[in-house]
């Protein structure tokens, strides 16, 4: 006979100021099998310390690096809290990092489209039943609306400011994983080459839902939107004619962005604001060992194409990667000051250094298993340091500037211009890249993005 109703703790502790999703779609499954559900992101709100001593599970989100940082003090108080919950890590970083998690008491590590899992997990807890330690699942899934109840009001999120209005953001997801093999991509290891949609009704209600709440401008949070363009585009066609004055953002690939150009106005004329791209690289070289699929005079032609359809695009770049140069760097900051596209880089991208996590194809190569040392738990990856020292000292003197610069609210053309005196020795911006930052362009304050 089953016993009675398991209590379960979902907790979230960073995913780049949205309301998270990895806690609203599991949350949904999980009470459709009658258990209670606490959802908590701790990035908003504190420990619920209360529910967290009833529980019968404890599961935390693990959608990226910084996140799966932060647990592990989250994971120590819970163990303290409550020695006898089980714990669960879960999202993409859980797999990757199963060994540490496991070293600091996490019992279950689920992986892929973890929802049914999630649920199955509660279930043989309520049963009495010893759960797999593991499970990474790429099953098609046929999703629940999310259950947002809960959690903090999209108020408290992330806004858009864009022609000098800010709009409550909203998130959602129309497909996880990714048809392609970027060897940084931290997708790859759990997905390798496969994608899932969630079903089209199911995206349409969820955003509903939010739009009801006061959301006004939807985040698409798939790793690349165009994975299933047909699936996409359908989507917003439906959204817009639903919610014709809803804006919204998505991922999008340089590569797809030029061979599925055909779509691209359909996407301004629905409300598509901006188009975030991972650009990485100008150096064609670098560009290659990454397996990116595009080269720097695609992501030229892309901004062409992006704005002749009234589009933004919203470069993302690692630019401190153990292949940098100074003149490399040097001519980074110049290219993206002869496209115009300082306001549109926020300057976090300028200071990324390349992360290689656990299970990370960059091991394939040769070299960066030469540079690399033996993994760091505390860091969740493989130290490197560039033979030039100067350089990493570049990348930790412009972090630096731009934290100090973000939080007296400079505008992202000023900080460009502090970067560029950093990178050039004192060298002044030249006269003839104009500076005035220009309200129209539109983007998120939320600048982190690892």
């Amino acid at each position: 006979m089953p016993g009675p109703p398991v209590n379960v703790v979902l907790l979230s502790t960073y995913e780049l100021g949205r309301q998270p999703f990895g806690l609203a779609s599991p949350a949904a499954w999980i009470r459709a099998r009658g258990a209670s559900v606490t959802c908590a992101d701790l990035s908003r709100s504190p420990l619920p310390q209360a529910a967290v001593r009833e529980a019968d599970l404890v599961a935390l989100y693990l959608p990226m690096h910084t996140a799966t940082r932060l647990a592990a003090p989250v994971i120590e108080r819970v163990r303290r809290l409550n020695p006898q919950a089980h714990l669960c890590g879960y999202g993409l970083y859980a797999p990757m990092n199963e060994e540490f998690l496991r070293g600091i008491g996490v019992q279950t590590i689920l992986g892929g489209e973890f929802e049914q899992s999630l649920a199955d997990l509660a279930g043989s807890l309520e049963n009495g039943r010893l759960p797999a330690p593991s499970h990474t699942s790429l099953e098609r899934l046929h999703f629940i609306v999310p259950d947002r109840s809960g959690l903090p009001s999209a108020r408290r999120y992330a806004t858009l400011l864009a022609g000098g209005v800010r709009k409550v953001v909203g998130y959602t997801e129309a497909s996880r994983g990714c048809k392609h093999l970027c060897r940084h991509c931290p997708v790859v290891p759990v997905y390798n080459g496969v994608f899932r949609v969630v079903q089209k009704d199911v995206v349409l209600e969820d955003i509903r839902r939010q739009v009801a709440e006061g959301v006004e401008h939807i985040t698409f949070g798939d790793p690349d939107f165009f994975n299933g363009v047909g699936h996409a585009m359908a989507i917003v066609e439906a959204l817009h004619a639903e919610h014709p004055s809803l804006t919204y953002d998505a991922t999008i690939k340089i590569e797809h962005l030029l061979q599925q150009r055909r779509h691209l106005g359909r996407l301004a004329a629905t409300g598509c604001l901006f188009v975030t791209s991972a650009v990485e690289s100008i150096d064609d070289a670098v560009l290659n060992r990454l397996e990116k699929g595009h080269t720097r005079a695609d992501f030229v032609e892309a901004v062409d194409v992006t704005r002749r359809t009234g589009l933004t695009l919203a470069p993302t770049f690692i630019p401190f990667t153990p292949w940098i140069t100074w003149e490399n760097y040097r001519e980074l900051l110049r290219l993206l000051a002869d496209l115009d596209l300082m306001e549109n880089v926020a300057p976090i991208q300028l200071a990324i250094r390349l992360l290689i996590p656990a299970g990370s194809r960059l091991l394939e190569l040769e070299e960066v298993r030469g540079i690399a040392g033996p993994f760091e738990p505390a860091a969740l990856s493989y130290p490197w340091k560039h033979r030039d020292p100067a350089l990493d000292r570049l990348c930790a003197a412009i972090q630096d500037s731009i934290k100090r610069e973000e939080r007296g609210e400079t505008s992202r053309p000023e900080i460009f211009r502090k970067i560029w005196n950093l990178a050039n020795a004192g060298l002044p911006l030249p006269e003839n890249y104009a500076l005035m930052p220009r309200a129209a362009i539109p983007y998120l304050n939320e600048p982190w993005y690892c």
